[in-house]
């Protein structure tokens, strides 16, 4: 009997940073028979999901699968998520992140006597621009997208909204702020600093952390809090909301590189590369989370100091295989 019960998960561009520890939650926590997808040249390994390679941007594709699974639920993960790549090249960008999600609207809509639950995973950053003396935005706070990405997640946001209240279909939107941990590409300052950080520890370069923008402040949360988040709001999240998903508190990426350095132990200098400078930066945005706690209850669990530490650790772990692997090689 509890099988029949069991709930369908669809999460679509499994093969990211967050995808897996959303697999993990919704198998693990949520109990849910869980489905992914990734791209043909993506590999994926989560024991007990079953994993599909899609084209988000093939419509047709993307209605098959859904006629094939029939989830209950649906996260919709796939996207160009780097603010940098953005800026180098809008036009993937917008292809994947604003044509992609009406790929999988248009395809649930194609399909009689269907309406799942779908969370479409937006950005902090749609908030842009602040006026001057304001940080805290809530879901109310007027958007000005400042990057190529930004605009791209405001852009998917309306479409969600939109369809919500014109075909009646059962959207929540999320505004996602920064979410880190291990496993992160290095193309986010957390990640980059601790792999440079095991870089030096490990003797494979200088005593020198290359850096952008040090004074800006943003909200960071654990990426396991952040995906308990979303299987929340899939449950008790109101159709056609958005919702901010964050710490409600900011840090400036100095502190977090600070943070990083001492865990280390080790005494390393800094050193501004023009390269990781963004084309405009906003000085400070954290995330008014209280919609969030009103309608599911969430908190934030895992302290920012615990998740550095595990991320240092992980890439220095990493170097130990890579120095294991040219050994054997």
């Amino acid at each position: 009997m509890k099988a029949q019960n069991t709930k369908k998960a669809l999460i679509i561009g499994a093969a990211g940073f967050v995808g897996g520890f959303l697999a993990e939650h919704l198998r693990d926590d949520l109990s849910r028979k869980t489905f992914l997808t990734k791209l043909p040249h993506e590999k994926i390994n989560i024991d007990g999901c079953q994993v599909y390679d899609l084209d988000i941007l093939k419509q047709d594709e993307v209605t098959s699968l859904l006629r094939d699974i029939h989830p209950d639920e649906i996260y919709h993960l796939a996207a160009q998520s780097s603010v940098a790549v953005s800026w180098k090249n809008p036009r993937l960008t917008s292809d994947v992140n604003i044509s992609g999600c009406l790929s999988l609207l248009e395809a649930v809509r194609s399909i009689d006597d269907y309406s799942p639950k779908i969370l479409l995973i937006g950005s902090g950053e749609e908030y842009g621009c602040l006026p001057k003396g304001v940080s805290l935005v809530s879901e109310e706070t007027p958007i000005t997208p400042a990057n190529p990405y930004a605009v791209t997640k405001a852009a998917q946001n309306m479409f969600g909204r939109l369809y919500a209240k014109s075909y009646g279909m059962h959207i929540v939107m999320i505004r996602a702020f920064n979410h880190i941990g291990k496993g992160q590409l290095p193309q986010f300052a957390a990640a980059d600093f601790c792999r440079q950080t095991a870089e030096i520890l490990s003797g494979r370069r200088e005593n020198i952390i290359r850096t952008g923008n040090l004074s800006a402040k943003r909200d960071f949360t654990d990426v396991r809090d952040v995906v308990r988040a979303y299987g929340l709001l899939a449950e008790k999240g109101r159709d056609g909301e958005t919702y901010n998903v964050g710490s409600g508190k900011s840090i400036s990426i100095e502190s977090l590189l600070c943070e990083i350095i001492n865990l280390s132990g080790a005494e390393i200098k800094r050193e501004l590369d023009p390269q990781k400078l963004r084309p405009s930066d906003i000085p400070e945005i954290r995330a008014d989370i209280t919609k969030l706690q009103r309608d599911t209850g969430w908190k934030p669990l895992i302290p920012l100091s615990r998740t550095l530490s595990e991320m240092l650790t992980y890439e220095l772990e990493k170097i130990r295989e890579e120095k294991t692997d040219d050994s054997k090689g």
